[in-house]
């Protein structure tokens, strides 16, 4: 199977490669050149900046779960 590199330089995967390997838009690759060809690989998923933070606060809060909503809502505006 043939594909056409664009005039951005861009080859589309087709897509049973894409499902068989389980790769979505967004997904990172690096091109290496092995003995004399170029394979692409996936790279590793990197943790977001989101989820970096939300790690972080992991098990830092405390909640008070004996309160109904509307005292929560009572505490929450000051009431």
């Amino acid at each position: 199977m043939g594909m056409l590199m664009n005039t951005k330089g861009q080859v589309t995967v087709p897509a049973d490669i894409r499902n068989r390997h389980d790769w979505h838009p967004g997904d990172e690759f690096e091109f290496v050149e092995v003995d004399g060809e170029v394979v692409l690989r996936p790279l590793p998923v990197a943790e977001t900046r989101g989820q970096r933070f939300v790690r972080g606060l992991s098990g830092r809060g405390t909640a008070d779960m004996d309160k109904t909503t509307d005292e929560l809502m009572e505490m929450l505006r000051g009431e």
